[in-house]
């Protein structure tokens, strides 16, 4: 029932004036990319170059129609400020690792190998500054779990 509620007001929400409803059928452009770094408990450090989704009609497309995500690569997903992140798997072909991130760079959630094309919202369970899109399996492989130090710029903590 409240998956139908939050669906509906996604149709019913207006779009800003002049704005144009986003409707992809395609993958987006590659999105310019930054360096983001992981820091396990154990002390390993696990460098990625992520693209970088910043505006609304970036992050509504994100990985949407990729076949893959490179090992080293993904989307991270900047909110801007702390927030509920609420993502779905809708028009993506490739199963993700989702990290769910804290304004101070902590990893507060992750919701591992989601399913391609699912309607069922995967939720940060609490505000999150970002939102990391990684390819499915990447965070059991390289340990990385809740409570883990993200680097990047948007944390005020680049390397």
């Amino acid at each position: 029932m409240k998956r139908r509620f939050l669906l509906a007001l996604l149709v019913m929400a207006p779009l800003p004036v002049g704005a144009q409803p986003v409707n992809p059928t395609a993958p987006q452009p590659e999105l310019p990319k930054e360096k983001l770094v992981i820091v396990t408990r154990d002390g390993a450090t696990h460098v990625f170059n992520v693209e970088m989704a910043l505006t609304l009609d970036q992050q509504t497309v994100g990985l949407m129609f990729r076949p893959s995500v490179p090992a080293d690569g993904g989307m991270l997903f900047d909110w801007g400020a702390p927030r509920e992140s609420q993502m779905w798997m809708r028009n993506t072909i490739s199963p993700l690792d989702m990290v769910f991130i804290n304004a101070d760079g902590t990893i507060r959630s992750i919701a591992e190998n989601t399913v391609p094309e699912s309607l069922a919202i995967i939720d940060s369970r609490g505000p999150v500054r970002a939102t990391l899109e990684l390819a499915a399996g990447t965070t059991a492989r390289l340990n990385i779990r809740v409570g883990d130090k993200v680097q990047q710029r948007i944390f005020g903590n680049a390397p």
